[in-house]
C-alpha cells in the first residue's frame, strides 16, 4: 500500500449541512413574507452555498438588486445557526476510522469559506483527525480551478499523484482531475444530476462504498474502481 493522501469535499460529502442551509434559505423567505419551500426542494442546492439557496428561495442572481443585501443576510442567519441540524453522513465516522487504522492520512478542501467551515469541522470532532483544512479563502482560488487541491497536497506533504479526492459536485471532479489526483463522486450527496456524467474514477452510491474503493486505490490498481 503506497503513501496516500485522501482529501473530502466538505458539504454533502462528509458532512449533511444541508437542513441548516435550507433552513437560512427559508428565512430569507421568511422575511419578505413567503410560504417556506419543502426541504426537498432544497437541499439539491446545499453544496452551491448563498448563491444557488438564494437562486432558488427567491430567484435572485449576483448582480440583481437585493441579492448582495440578501446574501450578507443570509449568511449572517447561517452563521448563527449553522450547528442545529447538521452532522456527519451516516458511516462517515467509520470510514475515518479505517483510514486512521491504515495510516492513511485525511484531509478537508471545500469552497466554504474558513469562517464557516472551521467552526463546524471543531463542532464535528474532525479537527484532531483531520491533517489539512483548505475552505475557499484560503487561496486566491475555488473549485474547480485546482489551487485548493494542489495547496492541500502540499499542505500535507503528499504529491498530487498521491492523492484522491471525493466529492459531491461535478466542480470537485474538475477540481481533482485538473490538479493529477484520481477523484470519487460521491453518489449519496446533494448533487442533482447523475454523476456517471462527470467521468470520475469511481462512484460511492453511499459511505459505505468510500472505503473498499479507497483501499483498491491505495493498492495501487490504476483507478478506483468504479
Amino acid at each position: 500500500m503506497h503513501p496516500c493522501l485522501v482529501l473530502f469535499d466538505f458539504d454533502g460529502t462528509l458532512a449533511d449541512t444541508a437542513p441548516d442551509l435550507a433552513a437560512a434559505a427559508n428565512r430569507q423567505r421568511g422575511y419578505r413574507g413567503l410560504d417556506p419551500l419543502p426541504y426537498e426542494s432544497l437541499r439539491p442546492y446545499a453544496s452551491h452555498g448563498a448563491r444557488g439557496l438564494l437562486k432558488v428561495a427567491l430567484d435572485l442572481d449576483p448582480g440583481t438588486e437585493d441579492y448582495e443585501r440578501s446574501r450578507q443576510q443570509f449568511l449572517q442567519d447561517y452563521a448563527r445557526d449553522m450547528l442545529v441540524h447538521t452532522r456527519l453522513f451516516a458511516g462517515i465516522d467509520t470510514l475515518l476510522d479505517q483510514l486512521a487504522e491504515a495510516s492513511m492520512g485525511w484531509g478537508i478542501v471545500t469552497n466554504k469559506v474558513e469562517s464557516l467551515a472551521l467552526p463546524i469541522v471543531r463542532h464535528l470532532g474532525l479537527e484532531p483527525r483531520c491533517r489539512v483544512t483548505v475552505g475557499g479563502d484560503t487561496t486566491p482560488h475555488t473549485k474547480p480551478h485546482p489551487e485548493p487541491l494542489l495547496h492541500a497536497a502540499r499542505q500535507a506533504g503528499y504529491a498530487p499523484s498521491q492523492c484522491l479526492y471525493v466529492g459531491d459536485d461535478e466542480r470537485d471532479i474538475l477540481a481533482g482531475k485538473a490538479a493529477g489526483m484520481a477523484t470519487v463522486a460521491a453518489g449519496y450527496g446533494y448533487c442533482s444530476d447523475d454523476p456517471a456524467g462527470w467521468l470520475a474514477d469511481a462512484i460511492a452510491r453511499q459511505p459505505e462504498d468510500l472505503w473498499p474503493i479507497i483501499q483498491r486505490w491505495a493498492q495501487g490498481e490504476p483507478s478506483p474502481q468504479r
